[in-house]
């Protein structure tokens, strides 16, 4: 396959599908390269649409058809907000399609650091088991505790808001932790019971 060809190239091409005969000769019949030179046009614009439709077809080229994409992948995350920015919504399409869930301490660890949280670490709780507990590195509680797990962000934001660098209507100073929040207790093991410490 050749790429996406011009109109002189269809020009040329339908020049040479062309029957032989005076009825079809340029120079008897002038017009006639003005017909061929219109549909030329027309199947060079067609050509180019195709290879946007293919580019479309990879969320990771995707432009036009981010609102088709959203509509299959149920997006806007509302974890994320309800208006975010146009490149933040082709990105969450992306993350949405390649997404792999799990249910360890590292899957949240990384959501946290997706959320601008790069020192993030998880704290588990264990029910101390005769023959499976060690003294000094491990964090004991009550046998109902055992289902508690507290993900420490590990101090605030890298993504912090500040003069130059953000958008209209953000506000300075805060550091939002409700995409966070929403983000893991939807994620969470139904059976565990998760705390968020921000240090």
């Amino acid at each position: 396959m050749g790429g996406i060809k011009t109109a002189a190239q269809y020009q040329a091409q339908l020049r040479a599908l062309l029957p032989a005969g005076p009825a079809w000769d340029p120079e008897q019949v002038p017009e006639l390269e003005e017909v061929l030179q219109g549909v030329a046009v027309e199947l060079a614009r067609l050509d180019a649409r195709a290879a946007d439709l293919l580019n479309e077809m990879d969320p990771a080229g995707v432009s036009e058809l981010v609102p088709d994409w959203e509509r299959v992948m149920d997006l806007p995350d509302p974890c994320l907000g309800a208006t975010p920015l146009f490149g933040d919504r082709r990105i969450a399409v992306r993350e949405r399609l390649t997404a792999v869930g799990a249910q360890n301490a590292t899957y949240f660890i990384e959501i946290a650091r997706s959320q601008g949280y790069p020192n993030a670490f998880v704290t588990e709780f264990e029910v101390p088991r005769m023959g499976r507990s060690r003294f000094g590195r491990s964090c004991f509680g009550s046998w109902r505790s055992q289902y508690i797990w507290v993900l420490n962000t590990g101090g605030r934001q890298s993504l912090g808001r500040r003069f130059g660098a953000s958008y209209w209507g953000e506000r300075f100073g805060v550091n939002p932790g409700s995409a966070l929040e929403c983000l893991i207790h939807r994620n969470a093991p139904a059976h565990t019971l998760v705390f968020i410490n921000y240090n």
